[in-house]
């Protein structure tokens, strides 16, 4: 039974009668383009066919009652008062009614039942997801025009000043802009936004190291520090604003740490605007070695890998039908994003997992994917 029909379903058994709508909205895997949106720089996400779904219907006494099947409660709060209380999925919810709110939207209430398949904790965004199916929802029974890149500002400011979260605003936009069949890439100084189309016959490849992030608040933070000290040095606002020539002018009177960090993040914004081009013409190989320049440069200049995500895009690397393959997400474990023709995408799953699994006695979790639509309305 599909996630709608489930949803649907669980609303009439809750709520009685047919829901007045359902949203959806999904989550994301980032293409290339790793480290560069805080230095002001390219990323190139794409939605995946998972995705957080709300069956709702207005309420006219200004309150909230929602019911989540993944953790089995229920959320019930007036929306004139909103208090934070822990840290749990209920947060997401109120936090994007607070942020409407305070935006100055004028909110309807309403009733609803929300089902997700979007992994939580695997670095594929099943917050930003919940947060623009609720932003949706919320846009759906109040009668407010949608937009796509202000919804996504409103749930970056969810993230950041409600539930606590500094994160940048890739996650957010993806999933409210993204389209089917096509990556998105975004400018992370301006904001604008460019769809480009996959290149025909193939797939992404989502691959879950079983592996989790641990304390690496630091090493972002220490990371973050030395790429704003390489700007500094440049006189630039961001090393956005560097190009290699540049660069390599003056790269040896960086000390060698600093040095390969800034490398990292300018050859990685080069690579992006590199992958656009190479999408615009259908060349899948040439986008694939561009995934796999980005993975040996978060390997050696950016140090973001792991061994664990190293075997497991090497071993992606050697399957039939696989154009190139790359850790994704913040690093330090998560999971590797492959690019595979479409017509060895199951038997290069089936491969993946068994090797995997012969070289680290983990098991991956794989995910053949096509983008999707961002946040709309489905019914």
């Amino acid at each position: 039974m599909s996630l709608k029909q489930q949803v649907m379903d669980e609303f009439q058994k809750r709520f009685g009668g047919e829901p007045t709508f359902v949203v959806r909205a999904p989550g994301r895997v980032n293409l290339i383009g790793e480290h560069t949106d805080y230095n002001d720089g390219f990323v190139f996400p794409l939605t995946i066919d998972r995705a957080t779904w709300i069956a709702l219907r207005p309420r006219d006494d200004h309150r909230m009652a929602v019911y989540s099947v993944e953790f089995d409660q229920t959320c019930e709060f007036a929306l004139d008062k909103i208090v934070k209380k822990g840290s749990t999925w209920v947060e997401y919810l109120k936090g994007v009614a607070w942020a409407l709110q305070e935006t100055g939207y004028a909110l309807t209430g309403w009733e609803g039942v929300s089902i997700g398949d979007v992994p939580i904790g695997a670095g594929l965004s099943s917050s930003a997801s919940y947060e623009l199916a609720t932003a949706r929802a919320f846009c759906a029974v109040s009668g407010f025009t949608w937009d796509a890149a202000a919804m996504a500002r409103l749930c970056q400011k969810t993230e950041n000043q409600w539930v606590g979260v500094n994160s940048g605003i890739m996650d957010q936009m993806i999933s409210a802009a993204g389209r089917e069949g096509h990556a998105l890439l975004i400018d992370c100084r301006s904001l604008e936004t460019e769809l480009v189309p996959l290149p025909e016959g193939t797939v992404v490849v989502v691959m879950d190291s079983s592996t989790r992030r641990g304390l690496v608040g630091s090493a972002y933070n220490e990371r973050r520090a030395q790429c704003e000290a390489a700007a500094q040095f440049f006189g630039v606002k961001a090393l956005r604003d560097v190009d290699l020539e540049m660069f390599e002018a003056k790269a040896d009177q960086l000390d060698e740490i600093t040095r390969r960090r800034a490398r990292h993040v300018i050859t990685e914004n080069t690579r992006t605007l590199a992958a656009r081009d190479a999408m615009q013409h259908g060349n899948a190989a040439v986008l694939g070695q561009l995934m796999n320049e980005s993975h040996e440069s978060m390997q050696h200049d950016f140090e973001i890998t792991t061994p664990i995500l190293d075997a497991l895009a090497e071993i992606a690397r050697n399957q039939e039908g696989c154009y190139g393959a790359r850790m994704t997400g913040g690093g330090f474990g998560g999971c590797a994003v492959a690019l595979v023709d479409a017509n060895h995408a199951t038997q290069f799953a089936d491969s993946v997992s068994a090797a995997y699994h012969a070289q680290t006695d983990l098991t991956a979790n794989i995910y053949i994917c096509q983008p999707t639509n961002g946040a709309e309305i489905v019914a």
